[in-house]
């Protein structure tokens, strides 16, 4: 069974290419995280995770789903992370995840997609990305033919920049960067409600028709990405810049 996360479609994506792969059921966790529905679910064969890369690790709302949610059956544990540029050493706290769940690791692989993170990077127009998503089909096919042989992901080298991101900067960026105060809202708004309904932890609300944000983010990207008017900024950084949907 795969399993994934997605804020502005990378991650779906990919899960849903490996899906028709293998022919394995592919779920949505959306839902399931913005409910905290942590009721248990069952595979056979075995369990593949996809998710985007948040400072060099999965995001840490989908770390606690995992955590607290019983995967019955297959105890095998892919995961598949779509990142920028590299997922660092985010394999080291994957495999403490797994064996803290009695699951047997399978390996952790990258794949790089076009950048999202509106927040801090540049985000590419649709060009631009489809050039990057062409030349990531090879390795989501890599990934799904090691997942369908039942085989491992072979491991990757880890640089000391790879453990000092996963590690003390994943740590300090959480309190210092992931938060909702520099969203904000201009006049085009047409009071949809969208940025409400795609975001996972219901940090959103209206008031007058006009998007507020609660303490509560993830730095998912998908209020800003997916405003279908493009009323949505974030400080000073995101102004001109393109907004990212998956184009695929």
């Amino acid at each position: 069974m795969i399993l994934y996360f997605s804020g502005t479609g990378n991650s779906a994506y990919v899960a849903e290419r490996i899906g028709r792969v293998t022919g394995e059921p592919v779920v949505d966790l959306f839902e399931k995280i913005r409910d905290r529905d942590f009721t248990p679910i069952h595979a056979d064969d075995h369990w593949v995770v996809v998710a985007p890369t948040y400072a060099w690790r999965i995001p840490r709302i989908l770390q606690e789903w995992l955590k607290e949610t019983d995967l019955s059956g297959s105890r095998k544990l892919y995961f598949v992370m779509t990142c920028g540029g590299s997922a660092g050493n985010a394999g080291k706290y994957l495999q403490r995840l797994c064996a803290s769940k009695k699951m047997a690791y399978c390996g952790c692989f990258p794949i790089v997609m076009p950048e999202n993170y509106i927040a801090m990077f540049t985000t590419p127009d649709r060009e631009e990305a489809l050039a990057v998503i062409d030349r990531a089909e090879a390795a989501i096919d890599q990934a799904a033919a090691l997942i369908a042989a039942g085989g491992t992901f072979p491991p990757r080298p880890v640089t000391v920049t790879d453990r000092l991101n996963s590690g003390i900067v994943n740590d300090l960026f959480y309190p210092m960067c992931v938060h909702a105060k520099k969203f904000y809202v201009k006049d085009s708004c047409i009071s949809c409600g969208k940025c409400a309904q795609v975001c996972p932890l219901r940090n959103i609300r209206l008031e007058r028709g006009r998007p507020v944000w609660g303490g509560d983010c993830t730095h998912c990207m998908a209020c800003i990405c997916r405003c279908p008017s493009a009323a949505i900024e974030y400080g000073k950084h995101s102004v001109g810049l393109p907004r990212y949907i998956c184009p695929k």
